[in-house]
């Protein structure tokens, strides 16, 4: 398990620094070492909190960090850029944020349709053997593009949104990593929270957090998402688990490739979700968790319509 830390600078509500230092440094107790952020989570800010939180330990950590999306000075969702002279720019600028000499893992956080593959990936295996770079991921890549972007370098991991009520990477792309040895990083696999069952009502956010303009947070999906939730409730009950720790336990059973990222600002909420760890899920669980949520339950879609373009491609 690794932890995801966009929330900790962009998208979900106040930031809180300090939280999330000391969550960083809890997590490094509680044995996690891989640590996930991007060049656009607060136009840079999370990477300057993240590098200097884990320096002490960099030679013991995995940082993964991303390029590609170009977000407008207003913070609205701009261009994507997978162009070779972007890649060199934007590696450089996340090296300079981190503080550190070397990026773990580098992926490109979309892909760029104005750009061949081949082309992008090119560019990214040259940092590769200039050292600034470890291992290569894509992050919302199909299974063709990944593919032929494997062709070109081997790509370490593919990124994909993947959890009990966002299950289309089963359609084809879980079977792809699999095939090709590509490992399978799990981002929102808390539903951006909602599965965790601490949020009941729109109103619950605060202003300015970007769920609340998601399709499956909004008012017309949420009796029906709820429902979802309710179920997975008690089959946590019955496992004397709390949601959350199903949800992650059941994405730890569905392959070895999947390594869930979720992320967190509050100690306590690590210290919950690392607890997954150790719960095991029998043949029966697994079966009332497809049952109550199977693929495509969720009302609406997982993103607005102008970010849902970008994914899959």
């Amino acid at each position: 398990m690794g932890l995801g830390c966009m929330g900790m600078s962009a998208f979900y509500g106040t930031r809180d620094d300090v939280a999330s230092v000391e969550t960083l440094d809890r997590a490094l107790e509680l044995g996690i070492t891989f640590f996930d952020t991007a060049d656009v989570y607060g136009a840079g800010d999370n990477e300057e909190l993240v590098g200097p939180a884990l320096s002490r330990r960099r030679d013991a950590v995995v940082i993964a960090t991303k390029f590609g999306n170009v977000f407008g000075p207003d913070g609205a969702l701009g261009t994507i850029d997978g162009s070779p002279a972007y890649v060199r720019r934007a590696c450089e600028a996340s090296l300079a944020r981190l503080g550190t000499d070397r990026i773990d893992l580098y992926y490109q956080h979309r892909v760029d349709p104005a750009t061949p593959i081949e082309d992008t990936v090119g560019a990214m295996a040259e940092l590769v053997e200039e050292g600034k770079v470890r291992f290569l991921g894509l992050s919302e890549a199909s299974a063709s593009t990944l593919r032929r972007a494997h062709d070109v370098h081997p790509i370490a991991a593919l990124q994909t949104e993947y959890s009990v009520w966002s299950r289309d990477a089963e359609a084809e792309l879980l079977a792809t990593c699999e095939e090709l040895g590509i490992g399978f990083v799990a981002y929102s696999p808390l539903g951006r929270g909602f599965l965790s069952g601490r949020i009941r009502a729109v109103d619950a956010l605060t202003e300015g957090d970007h769920r609340r303009s998601f399709p499956r947070f909004s008012e017309q999906n949420l009796k029906g998402n709820l429902s979802i939730v309710d179920g997975l409730r008690q089959i946590a009950e019955d496992n004397g688990c709390t949601p959350a720790q199903l949800c992650l336990a059941w994405l730890l059973h569905r392959s070895s490739a999947v390594v869930p990222i979720p992320g967190t600002k509050r100690r306590s909420f690590l210290e919950e979700n690392v607890a997954a760890l150790d719960i095991e899920l029998d043949p029966a669980d697994l079966e009332r968790i497809d049952a109550v949520a199977p693929l495509g339950a969720a009302a609406g879609e997982r993103y607005p319509e102008p970010a849902m373009r970008r994914v899959n491609r």
